[in-house]
Order: C-alpha cells, then structure tokens, then sequence
C-alpha cells in the first residue's frame, strides 16, 4: 500500500482536499495511505475523507515559517516513508517544495497542472518556460516523490467514510524559527479570482477601456481579471491575472473580451460552465474553446449589453419581463 502526505494549503484549507486527487490518479483508487498534515485550523472539515492526520502542535513551527515546516515535513518523512509528498504551489509552499527536495535527495516536479496514464507509465504535465511550453514528466514512482500542485488543477470526489486516526506532531524541529510576523497588511484586491462564480476578463483588445469591465462586472455580480498581456503592461494587478503564470479559475461563467487566448491563457481556465468571447478575429485561439463567440468590437459590445441589462432590469422592476 502506497503512502502519500499532502501539506495544508494555508491560504485556502478547502483545496486541501483536492490534492487527494492527484494520488487517486498515480496509485488508483484505494491503493493508498493518506496522511495529512495541519499546521492551522479545525481538523473536522478532514475526519472521514483521509486516513491519518498529523496536527502541528501550536508551538513548534507558525504556519508561515517554510523551515520549520520543511523540519517538519523530512521528519514525518523518515518516520513514514511517504512515496508522494504533494504541496500546495503557493507562495508558501514554493519555498518549503525545493528544500525538502534537497533534504530528501530527489527530484521537484514544480506547478503541476495535470496527471494522467500512458499505459503503465506516470506522466506529470507542467508548464515550462513561462508557460510557453509543456513539460512531460515521467517519474520514478518508487519514492519519495514531491510535487507542487496548482490551485483549482484537481477536484476529489469521494464517497468513502474513513475510519481517521488523528496524531499530533510534537518533535522540535531542527532550526528554531527566525521568522517573526511584525504586521498584517490587506490585500489591495478585495477578492479571489479563485473564487469567483463570474468572471468578466480583459485582453489587449480591451487596454484602452479596461475599466469599463469593472461596470459590466457589477451588472452580472461577477469580478474582473486579465490576461498576462495587461498585467506586464501595468493596466491590471497581478493578483487577477488568469493563466499559466496567473491564477487558474473555475467560474461558472467567463467572458474573455479583447483576449486572443495564447496557451497559457487557455491553461488557466479549468472547469469552466460556459464560456462568452468577443474578438475581432475569429481565428483567435480563444474562439475554439469558447461556447458563445461574438465576433466585434469588445467595446461596443460592453455598452450594448449594459443597455440590453438596463432594459431588462427596468422591465423587471415594472413586472413586465416574460410578458413579451
């Protein structure tokens, strides 16, 4: 029986789960051990759905020291044996990710986007060069091998009820933490295109008329994001740019206006219910995975939705909507 440890996801606890996923597909269903490690928060939401939780004890490393949770890691993995340890590919996670490597003598397969099967053969698929290309990894599954895994890459549907036996973890570790956390500042963005049930997104085509989005996105209750494109130009913050090298979302709805859809682009959007393109080109590659494309002027098109949404509101209100 194989043995896989999966690292909280700090930032949002809730995709910890997901990275179950990633071990069903290189071992299989119920070919597998797994033992989660918490280094914050409530273990109920866990109870039932992994074999083994190792809970942190309060004192022995904060939730954002990546040595001490690195310790923390090489330990349980001396003890345990682990064949996978998979990490989260945050900000945390990617400073605790090449270390372990080190410490354990293997390999890193960083921001991993996809696993699948050739045959017998373990393919890890990644983006490379800045997402400029795929990389095909094939691993020796023998152990231990650490991966970083992609937020909102893996979804883990399960309905078994494991019987969880919970552990805490109260080994000091190695090197005492030196990390002291002197403040707490807000993030600028008052939300998470991860999150995000609409998303209006803009591309180049949009650059000169990016805030508009943010009108059509109120309209729809939705948020807005961006492509890498006005992100390097400084038109839209980091912290909404969808792709590769972004933030890859599920929304239930995404309008790409003004984006002509590079691979990277198309690689961050994952399970997506429907998708709307506006383009002046209708050979863009955004075209040929979109379900509406409307071919245009992405600017017009804002303004003539806001009328037609003006108009159907106005009806609404006067209770004459499903009379025509």
């Amino acid at each position: 029986m194989k043995k896989t440890c999966i690292l909280q996801d700090t930032q949002k606890p809730e995709y910890t789960i997901a990275l179950l996923e990633v071990a069903r597909r290189i071992y299989g269903k119920g070919k597998f051990k797994s033992h989660a490690l918490m280094l914050r928060g409530p273990v109920d939401p866990f109870i039932g759905i992994f074999h083994h939780i190792i809970r942190v004890k309060e004192d022995i490393a904060n939730h954002y020291d990546p040595r001490g949770i690195c310790d923390i890691l090489e330990q349980l993995h001396h003890q345990k044996d682990f064949d996978t340890i998979l990490i989260p590919a945050t900000h945390l996670g990617k400073m605790i990710a090449p270390r372990l490597a080190r410490r354990l003598g293997t390999g890193l397969a960083a921001g991993v986007t996809e696993i699948r099967k050739a045959g017998d053969q373990i393919e890890i698929i990644r983006p490379a060069c800045s997402g400029k290309m795929v990389e095909v990894i094939h691993p020796d599954i023998s152990g231990p091998v650490v991966l970083t895994i992609r937020p909102n890459m893996f979804e883990y549907r399960s309905a078994d009820n494991l019987h969880t036996q919970v552990y805490e973890h109260t080994r000091p570790v190695k090197y005492p933490n030196t990390i002291q956390q002197l403040n707490v500042k807000k993030n600028d963005t008052l939300y998470d295109i991860q999150n995000s049930e609409v998303l209006i997104s803009g591309g180049q085509g949009v650059k000169q008329s990016f805030s508009e989005l943010y009108r059509l996105a109120g309209a729809l209750n939705g948020q807005v994001s961006a492509s890498r494109r006005l992100v390097d130009q400084g038109i839209a913050p980091r912290s909404i740019q969808v792709g590769q090298t972004g933030k890859t979302v599920s929304p239930r709805l995404y309008m790409a206006l003004g984006i002509h859809g590079s691979m990277q682009h198309i690689a961050g959007l994952r399970q997506v219910e429907l998708i709307i393109s506006v383009n002046r080109s209708r050979h863009a590659p955004i075209c040929s995975v979109s379900d509406i494309v409307v071919i245009g002027d992405a600017r017009k098109f804002i303004d003539r939705l806001m009328e037609k949404i003006t108009i159907y509101r106005s009806m609404k209100k006067r209770g004459e909507y499903g009379n025509q």
